[in-house]
């Protein structure tokens, strides 16, 4: 009786097989590495805003200092964002009557805040404190990335745990002078005091700084 199959279906099985193997294997791979690439992440992605604010020209045109609208950075958790009326400071004197502007308008006169779309996140579970970190000599740049720089804002760091841990571990080498804390394009030269000096300046304690109740609280 002749065989249903022949011979050569052996090798197709098992090529087959193979390349399930290897689909299964490369599918698996992806969904490890799809969480942890950049556009999951939303990185160099700047999101539509109510209104398409430009750091680049406030900031380095301008020269507006970070704190005139992110005004409790120093003191508080949270940096905060500038009420209307801070952009109205300015804009009910110049453009005044620019399309561009009319959701600020309106929100002074509906006397509704703007509903801004957060660009830099970290999950819930995950505390982070400004003030503590401008008290220490970690620049905007350190986490935000040359902001000053950016017409449009996009998210320039990962802000992952393993971001945040390679400074924790050693945080000596990315502190910086105060006067520079808010230069955004700053960055170390032969003038910029040692780290270990920067450290004893800023009294950063000696504790571990990856404790888990550091970030996870």
């Amino acid at each position: 009786m002749r065989s249903v199959f022949e011979p050569a279906m052996n090798f197709w099985a098992s090529l087959t097989l193979l390349m399930l193997t290897l689909a299964a294997v490369g599918i698996s791979f992806l969904a490890w590495l799809w969480p942890h690439g950049d556009y999951a992440r939303r990185m160099n992605w700047a999101p539509a805003q109510p209104v398409p604010f430009s750091h680049q020209h406030h900031v380095s045109g301008l020269g507006i200092d970070c704190r005139y609208c992110h005004a409790s950075v120093e003191v508080s958790s949270n940096a905060g964002m500038p009420p209307t009326f801070t952009c109205m400071t300015c804009h009910s004197q110049i453009w005044t009557n620019a399309a561009l502007l009319e959701p600020v308008r309106d929100s002074m006169k509906d006397d509704r805040p703007l509903a801004w779309r957060r660009v830099a996140d970290v999950p819930d579970y995950v505390y982070f404190n400004h003030s503590i970190h401008i008290a220490k000599g970690v620049g905007c740049s350190s986490c935000h990335g040359d902001v000053a720089s950016m017409a449009l804002t996009y998210k320039a760091k990962s802000l992952t745990m393993q971001f945040c841990l390679d400074c924790h571990r050693d945080p000596g080498p990315r502190l910086r002078p105060k006067d520079r804390i808010y230069d955004t394009r700053w960055t170390r030269d032969a003038t910029t005091p040692a780290p270990e000096l920067l450290l004893a300046a800023y009294g950063v304690p000696q504790r571990n700084l990856t404790d888990c109740s550091i970030c996870h609280r």
